[in-house]
């Protein structure tokens, strides 16, 4: 197979899976009581070739996530973003910080004060109000970032008053469960905790977004109450390092 036809046959396949996953979170959020576009559906682009992301472009999707700063800037010049919100989901080090904001329209994975209070900061410098979600740790792993369930409104009351900062949710990444029931127990509980938060009016603080759900358990995550999904493998297919 020749590389264009190689090419061809890979556009196909996006076009096939998003049309899936499309009819599957259209099911998932009429379970919950809601319709295919209250779901913010993107597409993670970590490692994907810039063809391959502007091809989903032109196939709809209005939303693109990267992992890491260097990736998204690299990326950025060479895709068709006319319309189209570019958010940074991978951890952030407070060193990057000063690249990426004014890059994108959200940073989803503060996980920390300190990165919260620096991309403040360097929101300040450019006269700008980043927004972002907060990482929650859901399962309390220690191999991952984010704030203990525990002091997750405590700490977002502390980071409300961050001046450059405007913080508009959640996001979560679950343990990864052999139940489904044990996975819903974990996106039930990060739910009521936004619903929660929300509830309480805090100054600078919007409970709008609840992120979470992935390739493998958005169609779950829908309908225990999430509206942005995070979709990468499932539309391009495994990850070439």
């Amino acid at each position: 197979m020749t590389e264009k036809s190689w090419a061809d046959a890979k556009k196909l396949d996006i076009e096939y899976n998003l049309k899936t996953i499309r009819e599957e979170i259209s099911r998932a959020a009429a379970l919950s009581g809601r319709c295919e576009q209250d779901i913010d559906f993107m597409a993670v682009t970590k490692t994907v070739d810039e063809q391959f992301i502007n091809h989903a472009i032109a196939c709809g999707i209005r939303l693109i996530g990267e992992n890491k700063v260097q990736e998204m800037l690299r990326k950025k010049p060479n895709l068709n973003l006319s319309g189209v919100r570019k958010n940074l989901i991978g951890h952030l080090q407070s060193n990057k910080a000063s690249q990426i904001v004014g890059e994108v329209d959200m940073i989803e994975s503060v996980d920390s004060l300190k990165i919260a209070r620096e991309i403040g900061k360097q929101s300040v410098k450019k006269g700008l109000v980043t927004d972002v979600l907060i990482e929650v740790n859901i399962g309390k792993e220690e191999s991952k970032t984010g704030f203990m369930p525990e002091i997750v409104e405590e700490s977002i009351a502390q980071m409300a008053e961050i001046e450059g900062l405007h913080i508009c949710g959640l996001m979560t990444i679950p343990p990864i469960c052999e139940k489904t029931t044990e996975l819903c127990k974990f996106f039930t509980n990060i739910y009521n905790m936004y619903v929660d938060i929300g509830s309480k009016k805090l100054d600078n603080v919007n409970m709008n977004i609840l992120s979470m759900g992935m390739s493998g358990d958005y169609a779950e995550a829908i309908r225990a109450g999430s509206n942005h999904i995070r979709v990468g493998s499932k539309i391009f297919g495994p990850r070439i390092y």
